[in-house]
């Protein structure tokens, strides 16, 4: 199940399901650890004896944001129990704590005495083992803990505070948890638990026929008892009403400082890609990691997850950001980097958000041939980001905080690992993680670094390894040129494999082809691309309703059904191919096609808003991860590119 909204503020990311609860909290990174785990944090209601969970099917969800925001616009509505409730939720921008702003009306033509119920399901540290939930009387309010983290929960109705509570033991045994103490109404006020608890809190309300009434809900997060109980009295004096209206504020500023002009975007696209940079934001660490993805239900698929940081993710997103105007949000990122560089000048293949190198399956020997496990084009397009950043922003000096430890090393692996037989890089993996061999978006994205560098070295005054890396970037570019096109059928191949101690050309058609002009290899209207580019699009568009386009043929990953079924659309590559349409643009028809590609995106979203990693074919369901950080910085990325061409047109035809 994707999940359809997130929040967050760079030291904790919230994911909720299509019921608008809790699966996910994130702290002290985004994206680790996850105290939920993708259990769930249910809401229950109870009204004249009858009791229901918001997960039940008689609930009806309107789920979405405040525009131009991190605040969710929530519309839950129950017509058996005639009643009807709005939720907005948001992590403050600056501290660590969670609020919820209830609107609960009774559309029952008699006054109702109404019941809410939060069940707080957590595993601390990402494991059940130790946890403790307590009710503290002083203070009227449940917290949990373990070891050095803390989460408190309190609210409020008109007036009034928490009206019931409980602990107790959940999934051991044959307990299943304090929500089942929540269904008759009442709350037994068992005062403690330990081991693997969890806890609910209830809220009373008395509501005339028609009324409204507020119910406040927030929960603080910290390291010690002190720190989360100075948050609830900072909630408690400043009130949730006028935190979350701040909260809506700031986003609102905080994404319109890309001060866009849409060209002839429609609406629904110009909110996609507000939406999209603040997606990418949510999964920024403050630290500087950008995490691929913060949905964990994708543990029920590998036992592993997208909580990491792939350098070429992150580079790609940064590249979107930095054009969007967000440059003192990506610089973390090239910090994060320029740590996690090895001694030898490379990027691993993926990190956890505190830096640390996260999971893998690039083996580090196969068939007793040693190979080095990464994937290349990571650490060319770390280069290229940064690159991009100075020249969008200018700032002379943040490059030069890296040059030692991320521009230099980087740049010298790059050029020390190539074969010079062929003039291209040593074998790595692809930018897909699933082969070995010589690829063409590797070897573009290595090219662009190595231009990176070279202008680096230059702006900073070294005019001989500016000519050194500039010259081994122009061998890159012929063993490109000369390895990896297929003369016969008149286009780039994805890359050589080897077969037989030979290298020969993998043929099959992919997407990441777009590599060559992205990072300027060639013109986007260069023959030889356009050829390339018409193939990829052609072989791999998805021929049904959904339609999109697909990474390359055969691919297997979540694609249902036998080997005749249709590939997946990817939003990455569907994106890809509309910006080299937009690249190679010479009039404001030549839009039209990247103009209803954006809008077929925004089309294809989650009626939130968010952008999963792909859809069904068949169905247009979102598979695999929701939201990807990819598909949103490609999304906003194209949007951008879309915008600059079209004003260039204008203008030149004045």
């Amino acid at each position: 199940m994707p999940r359809h909204l997130v929040i967050g503020n760079g030291h904790i990311a919230i994911g909720f399901d299509d019921t608008a609860q809790i699966r996910d909290i994130y702290y002290p990174y985004v994206g680790e650890l996850n105290h939920v785990g993708g259990h769930r944090c249910a809401i229950g209601v109870w009204v004249d004896g009858q009791f229901s969970w918001w997960r039940d099917p008689e609930w009806q969800f309107d789920l979405g944001y405040h525009e131009k925001s991190l605040v969710t616009n929530i519309r839950a509505t129950h017509p058996g129990m005639e009643l009807s409730i709005t939720s907005e939720d948001a992590v403050h921008q600056r501290l660590n704590v969670y609020l919820k702003r209830m609107t609960i009306t009774n559309l029952a033509p008699e006054g109702r005495e109404v019941r809410v119920f939060f069940n707080n399901d957590l595993m601390i540290s990402e494991t059940e083992v130790g946890d403790t939930a307590v009710y503290d009387p002083e203070r009227h309010v449940i917290y949990h803990y373990k070891r050095g983290t803390y989460f408190l929960f309190n609210g409020a109705t008109e007036g009034t505070r928490l009206f019931q509570y409980s602990t107790g033991v959940k999934r051991f045994n044959h307990s299943e948890g304090t929500w089942r103490d929540a269904e008759d109404g009442e709350l037994m006020e068992n005062p403690i638990a330990q081991g693997s608890v969890d806890s609910v809190i209830s809220f009373r309300l008395f509501l005339k026929p028609g009324e409204t009434q507020l119910l406040n809900y927030w929960m603080a997060i910290g390291s010690t008892l002190d720190e989360v109980t100075d948050l609830d009295e900072y909630v408690k004096d400043s009130g949730v009403n006028m935190l979350l209206d701040r909260v809506i504020v700031y986003w609102q500023r905080w994404a319109e400082k890309s001060g866009t002009w849409f060209a002839d975007l429609p609406s629904r696209v110009r909110d996609l890609f507000y939406m999209s940079l603040l997606m990418v934001r949510v999964h920024t660490d403050a630290n500087g990691a950008i995490v691929a993805a913060l949905d964990s239900d994708i543990l029920q698929y590998n036992r592993d997850h997208y909580n990491y940081v792939w350098p070429r993710d992150g580079a790609l997103a940064a590249i979107t950001m930095s054009e969007a105007g967000y440059h003192g949000m990506v610089r973390p990122f090239f910090r994060f980097c320029a740590d996690a560089l090895t001694d030898e000048g490379y990027l691993r293949h993926k990190y956890n958000p505190d830096g640390t190198v996260g999971s893998s399956w690039h083996p580090y020997v196969v068939q007793k041939e040693r190979r080095l496990p990464i994937q290349e084009d990571e650490t060319g397009l770390t280069l290229i980001a940064l690159w991009r950043d100075f020249v969008h922003h200018q700032e002379i000096d943040f490059p030069q905080s890296v040059y030692d430890t991320l521009i230099r090393p980087a740049a010298a692996f790059l050029a020390r690992y190539i074969d010079n037989a062929l003039e291209l890089p040593k074998p790595s993996y692809d930018l897909w993680e699933e082969r070995y061999g010589i690829f063409t978006f590797t070897s573009s994205a290595v090219y662009g670094g190595l231009i990176a560098a070279a202008n680096f070295f230059r702006l900073y005054g070294n005019d001989y390894l500016s000519e050194r890396y500039h010259k081994t970037a122009q061998m890159v570019k012929r063993g490109i040129l000369s390895r990896l096109y297929d003369q016969e059928r008149g286009i780039f191949v994805r890359g050589l494999v080897r077969e037989n101690g030979r290298w020969v050309f993998d043929k099959t058609i992919d997407s990441s082809v777009f590599g060559l002009w992205a990072f300027d290899v060639l013109p986007a209207d260069d023959e030889r691309i356009v050829r390339t580019m018409e193939a990829v699009e052609s072989t791999l568009t998805v021929k049904t309703e959904v339609g999109g386009i697909g990474r390359y043929e055969g691919d297997s990953y979540f694609r249902s059904g036998d080997d005749d079924a249709p590939i997946n659309p990817w939003f990455i590559s569907t994106l890809w191919v509309a910006d080299w349409k937009i690249a190679k643009a010479r009039t404001i028809g030549d839009l039209r096609a990247p103009r209803e590609t954006l809008i077929w995106v925004a089309n294809h979203a989650l009626p939130s808003g968010l952008l999963p990693e792909q859809l069904h074919p068949l169905t247009g369901e979102a598979l695999s991860v929701s939201p990807l950080t990819w598909s949103h910085a490609a999304l906003a990325s194209t949007v951008l590119h879309y915008i600059d061409r079209y004003r260039s047109l204008v203008n030149a035809s004045f």
